[in-house]
This record gives C-alpha cells, sequence and structure tokens, in this order.
C-alpha cells in the first residue's frame, strides 16, 4: 500500500468530521490538482477542470473530455457521510428533573452508540 495516500486519506478524514469541512477539503485538493470554480469560466472546452459547490454540503468535479457529449461520457459518484448528532431548533428540554437535548440523528448512527463516541462541536 501506498503509505502517502494511507496518511493523507486518514487526515482527510479526521480534519472533515461535517460535509462543509469535507467540500472544504475537497476544493483546496481539486485547486491543487489544477480544477477551478465553474463560475470563473465563461466557456468550457476539452480538458478543462472545473467544479461546483452546493450551499457548501456537496460538490462536482467535471473534468470536460475531448469527443462530443452525444458519443457518452463517463460518470463516477460518491457521497459525503457524516455520522453526527444535530440539534433541532429548541433542543432543550427538561423531563423529571434533567436537561436533554432534543436532536436529529445522521449517517448511520444509532440512538444508542453516540454515548460510546467522543464527541466534538463542529
Amino acid at each position: 500500500m501506498n503509505e502517502t495516500l494511507i496518511n493523507s486519506y486518514k487526515a482527510f478524514l479526521d480534519n472533515g468530521k461535517t460535509e462543509r469541512e469535507c467540500v472544504s477539503q475537497t476544493v483546496a485538493i481539486a485547486k491543487a490538482c489544477g480544477y477551478v470554480e465553474l463560475c470563473d469560466k465563461s466557456e468550457l472546452k476539452a480538458g478543462d477542470k472545473v467544479y461546483f459547490i452546493n450551499r457548501d454540503k456537496s460538490i462536482a468535479l467535471f473534468h470536460i473530455g475531448q469527443d462530443d457529449i452525444e458519443n457518452g461520457m463517463n460518470i463516477l459518484g460518491a457521497h459525503i457521510d457524516s455520522p453526527r448528532l444535530d440539534l433541532k431548533m429548541k433542543p432543550l428540554y427538561e423531563k423529571e428533573g434533567i436537561v436533554y437535548l432534543n436532536t436529529h440523528y445522521y449517517g448511520g448512527i444509532k440512538k444508542y452508540q453516540w454515548v460510546a463516541m467522543p464527541l466534538a462541536i463542529h
């Protein structure tokens, strides 16, 4: 295995705890590889590398090919899965003298798992 690749992937996971953090890191990597933001281009030509960010929570990268689009295209899709607890709009409530936080949970996390995980605020 390529140790440099493994270490850079571990660093990406360590620094990308939320969708927004992952998108920010992906933009930095894309820029280092010659990608530019789509809105900065007036027209696209073969060989261009562009990216588009949607609400700071998702990103699409495009490498414009040589052939006409009528001949087809290659698409590779992935998603950002950030297991986490999100606080609801009015999260605090009290029940039997104990204060609770009302949450949504995402990314496959189960209600009973979060108590065994180190938590951080991002």
